[in-house]
């Protein structure tokens, strides 16, 4: 039996001539989608109709979709985030959904701590000024004289947490699920509730999934709580953060600096009003940059889509 199987994970498709072997002689043809960052429903539609299986990155699976996908039988994700693939409307369906869990949580924590010593040390700041021909001492402050927030205290979260240990802060911790408190004992952490962390933190990364509890949780009133000079790095979902409540924040003089790999719409538009302010650091949804971490996952959402396929034969 013959599976049809589109291809649509941006950074799959560089290496499916690598896989096409031995993908072909499990009987299945692949489609190779031409996509840049996702698959909109609109993209899907007139394509998803005879397939019996994906291997896709962000793209936007719908109700609709999966009313058209009448041969579907697996979802597989590149990568942990499926907030798009609408899980819940894919089971009604009988479609699996499958991802690879903690699949970026080092590369991704070497992100966060990038842009907390950027900031912390004024690294770019100076750089700038010196090119400018401006010698000037900028005041820093060190990561151990500092409170280190995280919310969202999952995989990423710990990878981050750990590091931030290595570095003598004070650890706060927040999330809607029980932590283990081996882990909470392993790095010394406090868990408090979003507003106290927000009030005592510093530095603040946010590595929550992206639910409807999370959906915009960093509003107005929670950019209310956070110091005047407090540090903000995203490298979870862009919608967990409302950006017009960000950039309000950032006009009335909060916040001494934003690192930000995720938006609420990809790719940043050019003419998104967080441009405009210097001290906002951008990435385009890249902190899962690793060619070990690659490897793995490449591997897994092949394993993943085979062991479901495999039931049909």
């Amino acid at each position: 039996m013959t599976f049809k199987v589109l291809v649509s994970a941006p950074y799959l498709l560089p290496f499916i001539e690598d896989f096409r072997p031995m993908l072909e002689s499990y009987d299945l043809e692949l489609v190779i989608a031409d996509v840049n960052e996702r698959l909109e429903e609109e993209d899907l539609l007139p394509i998803i109709g005879d397939m019996d299986a994906v291997m896709c990155g962000d793209d936007r699976f719908t109700r609709k979709v999966y009313e058209a996908a009448k041969k579907l039988k697996v979802v597989s994700k590149w990568g942990t985030g499926i907030d798009s693939l609408n899980k819940h409307i894919a089971e009604e369906f009988g479609i699996e959904v499958t991802r690879t869990p903690n699949a970026f949580s080092e590369p991704l924590a070497d992100t966060v701590m990038g842009y907390m010593l950027n900031f912390s040390r004024n690294i770019a700041k100076m750089d700038d000024e010196m090119r400018a021909g401006r010698w000037e001492k900028i005041n820093g402050r060190a990561m151990n004289e500092s409170t280190f927030g995280v919310i969202g205290v999952g995989d990423c979260g710990k990878a981050v947490l750990r590091r931030a240990k290595g570095f003598g802060a004070r650890l706060l911790g927040c999330d809607i699920k029980d932590v283990d408190p081996a882990f909470i004992e392993e790095v010394g952490l406090e868990m408090v509730d979003h507003k106290t962390l927000l009030e005592q933190s510093d530095f603040v990364s946010l590595n929550t999934d992206l639910t409807e509890s999370s959906y915009h949780m960093m509003n107005d009133e929670r950019f209310s709580w956070m110091k005047e000079n407090a540090v903000l790095v995203n490298t979870s979902r862009g919608p967990v953060i409302q950006e017009a409540a960000l950039v309000r924040a950032l006009e009335e003089g909060k916040l001494y600096g934003v690192g930000l790999d995720v938006f609420e719409d990809e790719p940043l538009a050019a003419d998104n009003p967080l441009r405009k302010y210097q001290r906002v650091m951008f990435a385009p949804h890249n902190s899962n940059s690793s060619p070990k971490a690659w490897s793995h996952v490449h591997d897994n959402t092949i394993k993943n889509m085979l062991d479901v396929l495999a039931r049909y034969r």
